[in-house]
C-alpha cells in the first residue's frame, strides 16, 4: 500500500504524509535523520512512497510479538510499514555508523 502523499521512513518504517515528515521530522528517527525542514535533502533520500504491509502499533507494543519482531515495540504509535522498497544512501548509512545507529534495511535483504 502506497500513495502519493503517504511515505515510510527507511530507518523505523513509520508511515506519514511527506508534508508531516517535512514540518514535524520523524517521532522515532529525528535524532539522527534531522527530516525537519529538510525536504529536498533528508525527506526525499530516507522515506520512501513504496512500501508493502501495515501494522498498528497500540498502546501495548511492549506484549506485541509483531512489535518485538520488526523492533518496532519501543517506537511511538502509529502505523508502520513491515517491507519498505529502497535503502538508506551509503552516506546516511555512514553518518548513522559514526552515531552508532544500526541499520537494519526494511526491504527484505537484512539477515539476523
Amino acid at each position: 500500500m502506497s500513495s502519493r502523499t503517504e511515505r515510510a521512513c527507511m530507518l523505523c518504517g513509520l508511515i506519514q504524509p511527506f508534508k508531516k515528515f517535512v514540518e514535524q521530522g520523524c517521532p522515532n528517527c529525528e535524532s539522527v535523520l534531522h527530516f525537519q525542514d529538510n525536504e529536498d535533502g533528508q525527506v526525499q533520500d530516507c522515506t520512501s512512497p513504496s512500501f508493502e504491509g501495515l501494522m498498528a502499533l497500540g498502546a501495548d507494543n511492549k506484549a506485541s510479538w509483531v512489535a518485538r519482531w520488526l523492533r518496532i515495540d519501543s517506537f511511538v504509535l502509529g502505523l508502520y510499514a513491515i517491507k519498505i522498497n529502497g535503502k538508506l544512501p551509503p552516506h546516511i548509512i555512514s553518518e548513522l555508523e559514526e552515531q552508532n545507529v544500526v541499520y537494519r534495511p526494511r526491504d527484505g535483504t537484512a539477515e539476523d
